[in-house]
């Protein structure tokens, strides 16, 4: 009878024996997140975010002429020949004046879709073409938008050309970061420190894109002789290049 009592009684002993390890666990996982806590990094001070930019304005040495035409008929098939037929004429003359770089030529949207009815049944079929044109002799441009016939000008843009803006970046970058590191240097001083030191910093340009002419001009255009040359005037882009980042200011 007593032998069959001491499993029992040896297992009541061994759990209080464990109670106070337990407990030496639980304390020591509790301490922990602050312990933790307290070996954070605090946040740096002495820093400041700073920003400056620069702008410059170029001319506009890029031009992109799209001319479009438009085709409708019952046969889809049909319209596709006539579409066809009047974007290979406009490439042949385009590409009696080609000059790469100055003067090129590519096709544009091609696109053929149903046409419906105010009631919604399908009347027939309609397409559109395009040839688009662009180059930096502008003035050849404007005679070859005159003699391309069976096309009409659907919109003008104006841009910068590739090597003209990364030029124009490199310029107004380094007077951009220049008058960062001016600013940096001012705050540095105001705020009672003997200098900086520069903790992340980018570099972003923004050239804003060329928009296309007025609709009321477009108007303009399709209406003239087709042996007429386009009436085109570049513009001026502005180049902004814009430092913005951190510093660490130094006793």
């Amino acid at each position: 009878m007593f032998f069959g009592c001491y499993p029992a009684a040896s297992v009541f002993t061994e759990s209080r024996r464990m109670k106070p390890f337990v407990a030496r666990i639980l304390v020591l996982a509790l301490a922990l997140p602050g312990a933790a806590m307290s070996q954070e990094t605090p946040p740096p001070s002495g820093v400041v975010r700073l920003s400056s930019s620069a702008t410059t304005e170029v001319a506009q040495d890029l031009m992109t002429l799209t001319l479009t035409t438009t085709r409708e008929g019952l046969d889809a098939s049909a319209v596709q020949a006539a579409l066809k037929q009047a974007l290979d004429a406009a490439l042949n003359e385009a590409k009696r004046v080609v000059k790469p770089g100055q003067l090129d030529v590519h096709t544009g949207n091609f696109s053929l879709h149903p046409r419906y009815t105010n009631k919604g049944v399908m009347s027939g079929w309609q397409g559109t073409a395009e040839l688009v044109v662009e180059g930096r002799d502008m003035p050849a441009i404007a005679q070859l938008a005159g003699r391309i016939s069976g096309m009409t000008v659907n919109r003008v843009e104006h841009s910068l050309a590739r090597e003209t803006r990364e030029k124009a970046e490199g310029e107004v970058s380094a007077r951009a970061i220049e008058r960062y590191r001016a600013k940096a240097a001012d705050y540095a001083r105001q705020f009672g420190y003997a200098g900086y030191t520069i903790r992340e910093v980018n570099v972003m340009a923004n050239e804003p894109p060329g928009g296309p002419i007025p609709m009321m001009m477009r108007a303009k255009m399709a209406s003239a002789q087709e042996d007429a040359a386009l009436p085109v005037e570049a513009g001026k882009s502005a180049v902004t290049v814009t430092v913005e980042g951190t510093v660490q200011m130094n006793k």
